[in-house]
C-alpha cells in the first residue's frame, strides 16, 4: 500500500490470500505466477522482494515472521519505513513510523524548511518524530499521526480553521501552509519508443519475455523494437533491426497511435503495429516465441500489455 491506494490494492490482497494463505506457500511459488497476480500493481520489484523475504523467514526464521524492527531490515525489500510500522503495529515496539503525511505534518507545525527527500531532511525529520513519538503507545501514535495528515493536514487546501493544531502551527501562523513541506524535485524522466509488433495465426501469438536488469523483469510483451527516438512506420522498415526480425516484404498496419505509459523516471511512448502476412515471419529465425492465445493468461505481463491485449480482445485477461 505504500505505493497503491488501498481500493487499488485490496482485491490483489485479498487474491494473494487465497493463492498464498501463510509464509510457507507464497515461498514456495514460482516467480512467474506471483507476477501474474500482481500484474497491473506495477513497481514489480516489489513483488519479487517479497518472494525473497519470505523465503529468508523460511531459511532463517524457521517460519516465523519476525516481528522486531532490527531483524526486520534485514529482510529483502524492506526498508526502515516499513519496518518501523511492522515493528510498532505488530509488536508494539517503540519506532516512529514517517512517510508522506507525517512529512507534512512535522514540517507545517514545526515550520522545517529541510528538503525532506534529501539525507539530512531524512534524518532530521526522524529525529523529531523519535521525540515526540508516545513511548507507551507507538502504535496507536503512529497511525494517528500518519491519518492526522491523510485526513485533517491535507496536500493540497487542508482546512486549517478546524485543525486542533491551529493555535501552535508555524506554517498557519506564517502563511507557509502550501510551501511546506520542501521537495527537491527530481531529474528529468527519461523517454523509450517502444514499437511493439502484433503478430497472430493459427490461433497463436508471438510474446518474448523481457531481459534482466531493466523494466518488467522476466514478463512477458510482444516482440519489440526499442529507439531512442519516435518515428513513422516506413523509416522503421528501414532499419537493420527491422530487416532482420522481418525481411523487406513484410506487410504492417497501424493499430494505434503512441501510447504514453508512466514509470519511475521513465516515460514509456508505445505504438502497436499489426504484422499482416503471419507466415513469412513465422518461418524466419527470431528471438520470440509462439504461443496459444488461449494460454496468454498465464503469463505475467506488464500492465501496458495486458491492457492492450483486454481492449483488443485478443485473450480474457
Amino acid at each position: 500500500m505504500q505505493q497503491t491506494r488501498v481500493e487499488q490494492g485490496l482485491p490483489y490482497f485479498n487474491r494473494f490470500l487465497v493463492s498464498y494463505p501463510d509464509v510457507s506457500t507464497f515461498a514456495k511459488a514460482e516467480e512467474g505466477t506471483i507476477l501474474r497476480l500482481w500484474q497491473g500493481l506495477g513497481y514489480y520489484s516489489r513483488a519479487r522482494n517479497m518472494h525473497k523475504a519470505a523465503q529468508m523467514v523460511m531459511e532463517q526464521h524457521q517460519g516465523v515472521f519476525p516481528s522486531s524492527y532490527d531483524q526486520l531490515l534485514k529482510l529483502k525489500g524492506i526498508g526502515e519505513y516499513t519496518a518501523a510500522a511492522i515493528a510498532s503495529f505488530a509488536a508494539n515496539e517503540a519506532k516512529p513510523v514517517v512517510d508522506g503525511n507525517v512529512f507534512r505534518v512535522l514540517a507545517r507545525y514545526f515550520g522545517i524548511d529541510e528538503a525532506i527527500n534529501t539525507p539530512q531532511g531524512k534524518k532530521l525529520f526522524y529525529q523529531i518524530a523519535e521525540e515526540i513519538l508516545n513511548k507507551d503507545h507507538p502504535a496507536l501514535h503512529n497511525q494517528a499521526i500518519m491519518e492526522f495528515g491523510a485526513l485533517q493536514c491535507k496536500p493540497q487546501n487542508p482546512n486549517c480553521s478546524v485543525c486542533p493544531l491551529y493555535v501552535n502551527c508555524y506554517a498557519q501562523k506564517t502563511n507557509k501552509v502550501n510551501f511546506l513541506p520542501v521537495k527537491i524535485k527530481s531529474s528529468r524522466s527519461r523517454d523509450r519508443y517502444f514499437y511493439y509488433f502484433i503478430i497472430t495465426g493459427e490461433d497463436k501469438i508471438a510474446m518474448q519475455k523481457r531481459d534482466q536488469k531493466d523494466i518488467w523483469e522476466n514478463m512477458y510483451e510482444f516482440p519489440m523494437i526499442e529507439l531512442t527516438q519516435p518515428i513513422d512506420i516506413e523509416q522503421l522498415k528501414t532499419s537493420d533491426t527491422f530487416i532482420d526480425f522481418f525481411g523487406e516484404n513484410v506487410q504492417l498496419k497501424l493499430l494505434s497511435r503512441p501510447k504514453k505509459h508512466l514509470l519511475s523516471h521513465q516515460n514509456i511512448y508505445a505504438t502497436f503495429i499489426k504484422v499482416l502476412n503471419y507466415q513469412n515471419v513465422a518461418k524466419k529465425k527470431t528471438p520470440w516465441n509462439y504461443v496459444f492465445i488461449k494460454d496468454l493468461d498465464t503469463l505475467a505481463k506488464p500492465k501496458l500489455i495486458f491492457t492492450f491485449l483486454r481492449d483488443h480482445n485478443i485473450c480474457n485477461n
